[in-house]
């Protein structure tokens, strides 16, 4: 039986944006490794600035290139806001001796079909595993929802944060959630309801792009965690 009275539900609306494309990698992974991203294709933050909410409340990561991502949308005609809280653990994953490893012959030594860089419960040597990316990602996400519960939050992060965000969205199944794409720049919305002794998530949009139509801005796309390359694209 449905609860009469919705004014005892509260949502939290969670605004996820990947940072733009890293091209100083070499090549190379670099998970928690503080590397630039490019933020010159002002047509996209134009983009994602029209459908991000105003009045929302705003988060990053530590890392610059979520802080860079987070600036050209501000440029772009997105009101600035008062303050962004940089939250540690909203960091990607840290990938340990994997980071500065070429990235294709990692990838390559993988099993093939792989979502992402190991098993989710695999650690990188020196790093972490996919749960642990997932178990901090949900505890920061738990806190922020009781202390700006009924907001709008945005967050500016990274490929496999937002992956870990959708495994809690979809009922804290982290291992369905490597099967989404995140791409540079997408958003991606997950809201939280809650009510008195219950809780739970929809997924109104994941990997939204808004600038999509247009082809000039193909260049936004960089993977997000291991992706197979169609066999006519390697002829």
């Amino acid at each position: 039986m449905s609860n009469p009275d919705k004014s005892a539900v509260v949502v939290t609306r969670w605004w996820w944006v990947r940072h733009a494309p890293v091209r100083d990698d070499g090549g190379n992974i670099y998970g928690q490794k503080d590397i630039a991203c490019d933020t010159s294709d002002r047509e996209v933050f134009e983009a994602v600035a029209k459908i991000l909410p105003r009045n929302a409340v705003w988060y990053s990561s530590n890392l610059m290139r979520t802080h860079q991502t987070a600036e050209a949308i501000w440029a772009a005609g997105f009101p600035r806001p008062a303050n962004m809280t940089w939250e540690t653990a909203f960091a990607e994953q840290n990938l340990g001796e994997w980071q500065g490893m070429n990235r294709a012959a990692f990838l390559a030594s993988r099993p093939v079909g792989s979502n992402w860089f190991a098993d989710i419960g695999e650690p990188a040597p020196g790093g972490e595993s996919f749960m642990d990316l997932y178990n901090r990602v949900g505890g920061a996400i738990g806190r922020i929802n009781a202390e700006q519960s009924g907001q709008d939050v945005i967050a500016v992060a990274h490929g496999g944060t937002i992956k870990a965000a959708v495994g809690l969205a979809l009922g804290g199944q982290p291992e369905k959630s490597l099967a989404f794409d995140i791409d540079n720049c997408s958003v991606t919305r997950l809201d939280h309801f809650a009510s008195a002794g219950h809780s739970t998530w929809r997924l109104p949009m994941v990997n939204q792009q808004p600038w999509i139509a247009d082809a000039r801005h193909a260049a936004m796309h960089q993977p997000a965690g291991p992706e197979v390359v169609p066999a006519t694209k390697l002829a």
